[in-house]
């Protein structure tokens, strides 16, 4: 069993790539076989795993999510009561709330079982920059 925090720090809202960095600690571990988990510690952001090639994917994710859930300041959302870090606060926690804080990779092979164009991000939510912890953990 192998355990490790991944710190990923984001620059405001939008979705950042970190498969890299997970790939690197799953072939560290010189486990052949298993299932890798992440875990995310907060909860204004979330996982996901996305297409790693094309960029529009990511521009019409955080646009739909952007549309699907708007900031508290938008007049479609006057019935939020959460708001004391700011408009996009309560936007932020649905917004992980309907996605996930956890996934599991199989691992086979000593590496992770991602398809071609698959890559492991963090989804910030938030407006601001902030510094994200992802538990890794490979049993």
């Amino acid at each position: 069993m192998q355990q490790t925090i991944l710190s990923v720090s984001t620059a405001g809202a939008g979705l950042y790539e970190f498969t890299d960095r997970v790939d690197r600690f799953v072939r560290e571990a010189g486990v052949d076989a298993g299932l890798l988990t992440l875990f995310v510690r907060h909860t204004s952001c979330s996982l996901i795993i996305q297409e790693n090639a094309d960029p529009d994917v990511k521009r019409d994710l955080q646009a739909f999510f952007s549309r699907l859930v708007p900031p508290s300041a938008d007049a479609s959302m006057s019935w939020v009561v959460h708001r004391i870090e700011g408009a996009d606060d309560m936007p932020a926690h649905i917004k992980a709330a309907l996605t996930q804080t956890s996934i599991g990779i199989p691992v086979m092979n000593g590496r992770l079982t991602l398809g071609t164009w698959q890559g492991i991000y963090l989804f910030e939510h938030r407006v601001h920059p902030h510094r994200r912890d992802v538990v890794l953990h490979l049993a």
